[in-house]
């Protein structure tokens, strides 16, 4: 899957921990509350974000990018509030 330039951001993990378990649930509940999907990519390879087993199978330390992306404009806000999750380093 492509992400479509217009619906999503590329993004660091910034935290000390990386993407772990606790992370990884923050993002996936934020995701869950989209309309579309919503897609978390690394190196090409994607994962539904809404799940947190999906999310964690990428394998993302600190320093990793990922790209977030949703399927439907109207899930703007939603790719907003995990782009804010993400830099914030998920509050940790």
């Amino acid at each position: 899957m492509k992400p479509d330039q217009k619906y999503s951001v590329t993004l660091t993990i910034v935290n000390d921990l990386g993407l772990h378990a606790r992370s990884a649930a923050k993002l996936a509940r934020l995701a869950e509350e989209a309309k579309g999907d919503v897609w978390l990519i690394k190196n090409g390879n994607s994962a539904d974000a809404a799940s947190m087993l999906d999310i964690l199978t990428l394998n993302c330390p600190m320093g990793t990018q990922v790209t977030i992306s949703i399927d439907d404009e109207a899930d703007q806000k939603t790719l907003d509030r995990i782009s804010t999750l993400i830099r914030s380093g998920f509050g940790e």
